[in-house]
């Protein structure tokens, strides 16, 4: 059972960057494929961004390539979502999930409680 906790979600203002982690409790975490989805209010969940287990290929919803970036450090069991450009859109509910890097978010087995993030323009 992979245990995932969120942080660095907060209120910002459009334009500036921010950092979300995602810490896994468990030691095997190097073996899973990992994502962010987010859910505005009043929307479905969406997916954001996915990563492979070794971090050489990731993969984004055309609504974040170019200004989001997932990264992970198999040493610290954590991954990341660098988020630059933030705009009032980008306003959500933040999850990290683990064991795919599809799109679809009935392939993931186990998810974090999520972080807001809400960027006022």
């Amino acid at each position: 059972q992979v245990q995932l906790v969120e942080s660095g979600g907060g209120l910002v203002q459009a334009g500036i960057s921010l950092r979300l982690s995602c810490a896994a409790s468990e030691r095997t975490f190097s073996a899973y494929a990992m994502a962010w989805f987010r859910q505005a209010p009043g929307k479905a969940r969406e997916f954001v961004a996915s990563i492979t287990y070794n971090g050489r290929a990731t993969y984004y919803a055309d609504s974040v390539k170019g200004r989001f970036t997932i990264t992970r450090d198999n040493a610290k069991n954590t991954m990341y979502l660098q988020m630059s450009s933030l705009k009032p859109e980008d306003t959500a509910v933040y999850y990290c999930a683990a064991g795919s890097t599809e799109r679809s978010e009935g392939r993931y087995p186990y998810w974090g409680q999520g972080t807001q993030v809400t960027v006022s323009s």
